[in-house]
């Protein structure tokens, strides 16, 4: 069972995830791909859930049909940058966090040099 500081380090590594969609978007702009952090929905039929929280979850085809419809939709080719919320079912502000240039600088920092140890290991 999932024990509640590991729900803690799940989130944080979502929060990260979407600081760095957004970083991304903001920084290459137009200049290359959209970035768009999507949240799936919430408590669908993963092996996390169904291991942490005991429970089988809802349809993985949920998580998987608003991906497939970010990838490919006209609704969401201008939303590079933006938050989309599948339990909401709509575009949203993200945890404030990520919309805080100098913490994703800080985040997108962290991450290249962990990437540096592990190209010179």
């Amino acid at each position: 069972m999932l024990k509640p500081a590991d729900g803690a380090v799940y989130a944080q590594s979502k929060l990260a995830i979407t600081m760095w969609s957004v970083h991304l978007a903001t920084t290459l702009q137009h200049s290359g791909p959209a970035f768009i952090a999507v949240n799936p929905a919430s408590f669908l039929g993963s092996k996390l859930v169904k291991e942490a929280y005991g429970m089988a979850g809802a349809d993985l085809n949920i998580g998987a049909d608003i991906l497939c419809r970010a990838a490919l939709s006209d609704e969401f080719a201008q939303a590079s940058g933006r938050y989309f919320d599948n339990d909401q079912g709509q575009f949203t502000q993200p945890h404030a966090d990520a919309l805080n240039k100098t913490k994703n600088q800080q985040l997108v920092a962290a991450i290249e040099s962990i990437i540096a140890q592990v190209n010179v290991g």
